[in-house]
């Protein structure tokens, strides 16, 4: 099978500094794919050795099945990319520096289409230093889009990005994987990667410590409570009948498959004490299982 993005054991060293230790994945067109992982985890090493920036220490990288170092025109040509570094000459205004970049493409999309569809319009007359962050991430991912390319990497999309902006670029990384545009993006931000990722790809150290859909990473089946008031874990444990974790003052993780049954004895449980429940859901949340696998590798060791 052909994938848009490849990362077969990837290692990159900076002297003895090893920033990516053994990371392989892939991405298919139409595939969003989010890198998470805390602070030098190696998720922007590993996007610019991609792009082709740095060159890999062992293992190989591949955009649409080319060497970005050795193919790089053909894959710039085909990549649309949005990186953490970098910006835009400061006198220029968002219309002006799209209209130069799609110059440079046989094919490219309309700058005034970019600028309504990201919402700049308001904006595009205005020097790049009086734009606020969230302008100036939108003008760049715009800029990453005029190509049509077939592959997007997006490293930390929604930085300094308000509620509106975030909405917008929400619908375009769906627009995007719809017409068949595989997405790589990375960022810290749990949240932002639940709601638009197809898979994600978990990094620490360098290495990849857990991968899968959301629901392959959601662990054990368990049903995970709020209630308005503290209750004894022990009976509770015993009217369920499985186990029951208190992971806040308020909040209970019942180690059972969510059954109608399970509900009812847990909602009598609680109505019998004047306790009721605040918030319930069936898998642990993202950040929850995140902290989870950084936490069991910390004990694992390297």
């Amino acid at each position: 099978m052909s994938y848009a993005i490849e990362m077969n054991h990837l290692r990159v060293s900076f002297g003895s500094l090893e920033a990516v230790a053994d990371v392989s994945l892939q991405v298919s067109y139409g595939e969003v794919v989010t890198l998470l992982g805390p602070n030098g985890a190696g998720k922007t090493t590993a996007v610019e050795t991609l792009l082709g920036f740095r060159a890999p220490t062992e293992g190989t990288v591949r955009l649409h099945g080319l060497d970005p170092q050795r193919d790089h025109r053909d894959v710039v040509a085909r990549t649309g990319a949005l990186l953490q570094r970098g910006g835009v000459w400061f006198p220029m205004t968002p219309a002006q520096v799209l209209d130069l970049t799609a110059a440079y493409y046989d094919a490219p999309r309309e700058p005034s289409e970019l600028l309504a569809l990201l919402d700049l319009e308001r904006c595009a007359r205005t020097p790049w230093r009086r734009l606020s962050g969230g302008e100036q991430q939108r003008t760049l991912l715009a800029l990453a889009l005029i190509g049509r390319p077939r592959v997007l990497v997006l490293d930390e999309p929604t930085t300094a990005v308000d509620p509106e902006g975030r909405q917008v670029i929400r619908a375009l990384i769906a627009a995007e994987a719809a017409r068949g545009c595989a997405l790589l993006l990375t960022t810290h931000e749990l949240d932002e990667a639940e709601r638009v990722s197809d898979r994600l790809v978990i990094l620490n150290h360098g290495t990849v410590i857990a991968q899968g859909r959301l629901d392959e990473l959601a662990g054990r089946p368990e049903v995970v409570v709020e209630v308005s008031d503290e209750v004894d874990t022990d009976e509770l444990a015993a009217a369920l009948g499985c186990a029951v974790e208190r992971t806040g003052s308020r909040t209970l993780r019942c180690a059972s498959v969510s059954t109608p049954a399970l509900v009812a004895n847990l909602t009598a449980f609680l109505g019998d004490r004047g306790v009721s429940i605040v918030a319930l859901r069936t898998r642990a949340t993202l950040e929850e299982r995140y902290l989870e696998l950084l936490a069991a590798q910390r004990v694992a060791g390297p």
